[in-house]
């Protein structure tokens, strides 16, 4: 398997391109905390912008409720990428609109109104059936950008013919967001190990009690299934409890 890459969308002088980007960056007080993942696009930007591209870039940010909001402006990041690549504009919060979530085709024809090429640099975001990062290519000639493309070269092999012991170490806060990836890893996999908020959802379907821990209730049963299953999986077994105030007490007590 391989994806479009940037030199398969041929000459792109004069052309407009809808970059999907994964700006999804922490903000506190209203200033960028760590500007990575926008400098991480710049590659992306910088071969098509040298050739004469005209870039429109869209990103979500948080988890608005499908309406402006303003905790969730992107104004910071339109600041800072009007520093680091002068001339891209970058829409508004896609998650502003419900019809992204959704993959609605209406909002689908929104955001490729005169745009001619579509790229797709936003890895983070891609496992999402959402309507920026599946509507695009149905209308647009379409290419991965190079964040995306080196991710891609990266983990193919690890599917096909990976070195032994083949151990995979999964972070994140929801299970519901890597069952694709578990299930596709533990049939190549030595070993799982489950780290992240989505420990606490494994912990729980071993009957432990996880307090005011992040738990996928309608989950549980998944994670039960993924711990009989024929893979090693690894995840924490000690555990610090804060009680109130902070204080760290004895998760037994």
């Amino acid at each position: 398997m391989s994806v479009p890459s940037l030199e398969d969308l041929g000459d792109v002088s004069g052309r407009r391109v809808l970059l999907r980007a994964d700006f999804n960056v922490p903000i506190s007080n209203g200033e960028i905390v760590d500007d990575f993942r926008i400098r991480a696009a710049l590659p992306t930007i910088e071969y098509l912008t040298s050739r004469g591209a005209t870039v429109t870039a869209c990103t979500h940010l948080g988890r608005p409720k499908g309406a402006p909001d303003p905790k969730y402006s992107v104004e910071p990041v339109r600041r800072r990428l009007a520093e680091l690549a002068p001339g891209v504009e970058l829409l508004d919060n896609l998650r502003f609109n419900p019809g992204e979530t959704a993959n609605d085709p209406a909002f689908v024809q929104e955001l490729i109104a005169g745009q001619d090429l579509y790229v797709n640099d936003a890895f983070g975001a891609s496992h999402r059936a959402h309507a920026s990062i599946v509507g695009p290519p149905q209308f647009l000639p379409s290419a991965a950008g190079r964040l995306l493309q080196r991710e891609v070269d990266v983990l193919l092999p690890l599917r096909s013919d990976p070195k032994r012991p083949f151990v995979v170490i999964l972070g994140g806060s929801k299970v519901s967001d890597k069952l694709g990836v578990i299930d596709a890893l533990s049939e190549v996999a030595d070993a799982l190990i489950i780290g992240g908020g989505m420990c606490f959802t494994f912990l729980a379907a071993q009957g432990h009690h996880v307090g005011d821990s992040l738990l996928e209730v309608d989950q549980i049963e998944t994670c039960k299934r993924f711990l009989d299953s024929d893979v090693t999986i690894h995840i924490p077994h000690d555990v610090t409890a804060l009680g109130p105030g902070g204080e760290i007490m004895n998760p037994e007590a």
